[in-house]
This record gives structure tokens, sequence and C-alpha cells, in this order.
């Protein structure tokens, strides 16, 4: 069975990054603890905390605006609109955990690759899974050797 540790974050679909970052700041008082660009994936996003785990993880919203047309979330926004995206859970053996959920017959989206903030990411196929897209996240190693 997989062992997930924990729902690592939630990615949130948006056309502003910045009015969507001060919602969530200004009625929770959720701060933005990291931004980056992915041209691979055609998004900017902010990352959220919510709170640590005993895993050394924690759990965020994830802001995602596209960059460009023909990103996923560009894609996404422009049939269903802002919203949830998808949901990701946390694991200390992203490739583990993806080989014993194919084995149970759902479909991984690809080899795990790089995520935010360094971590090894890999989806899974929304009809495999409730019509939800689910991600497994492997946070990357802090210098101390620890997740």
């Amino acid at each position: 069975m997989p062992a997930f540790t924990r729902i690592d974050h939630i990615g949130i679909a948006c056309h502003d990054l910045e009015a969507t970052a001060r919602f969530y700041r200004d009625t929770f008082g959720f701060e933005v603890t990291h931004t980056e660009t992915n041209e691979e994936q055609g998004v900017r996003e902010a990352m959220l905390r919510i709170n640590g785990t005993d895993d050394g993880g924690a759990s965020y919203l994830q802001l995602l605006e596209p960059i460009r047309e023909d990103s996923p979330v560009a894609k996404f926004l422009a049939k269903s609109g802002e919203g949830v995206h998808h949901i990701a859970f946390g694991t200390a053996d992203v490739a583990g955990d993806a080989a014993a959920v194919g084995e149970r017959g759902v479909r991984v989206l690809g080899d795990p690759r790089t995520g935010s903030m360094g971590s090894l990411i890999t989806f899974l196929h929304p009809k495999d899974c409730g019509g939800v897209l689910t991600e497994l996240v492997q946070s990357a190693a802090k210098p101390d050797g620890h997740a």
C-alpha cells in the first residue's frame, strides 16, 4: 500500500496570482512562503503554508496562474473557471508509491520529475481518482538530509 504522510497541498487555479494571494492573506492570515515560475508547466505559482507536520513536511495552498494559453492550468481555467485544480499527497517515496498505486489500476502520468521547491512529483489520472487530478509529492531533502 502507498504510504502517504499528509496532504501536501491543494492546487488552486487563478487568473491573478497577486489578488488571490491577497485574498488568502487578508481573509485567513496565510502568507506566501515561496514563489516561482515553472516554464515546463506554464505557470507562476505561490505556496501559502498552512501548517507543519510530524514528517518535517508542511501543508500548503498552491496558487497557479498560467503564463501561456496552452498550459494545462490555462485550459482548466477556460473550461472550469477559478477553483480547485488538484490535490497533492506527501510521500517519502514518490516513485515507489506511484508504482504501488499503478499496480491497483490507476494510471500514472509520467515518471517523477522536479516540482515546486525542488520536490519530486508525479500525477495520477483524474478519471482513475474519482474525477480528481491527484499529485504525489516527495519533499526536497534539507541540508541535514531530512525531508
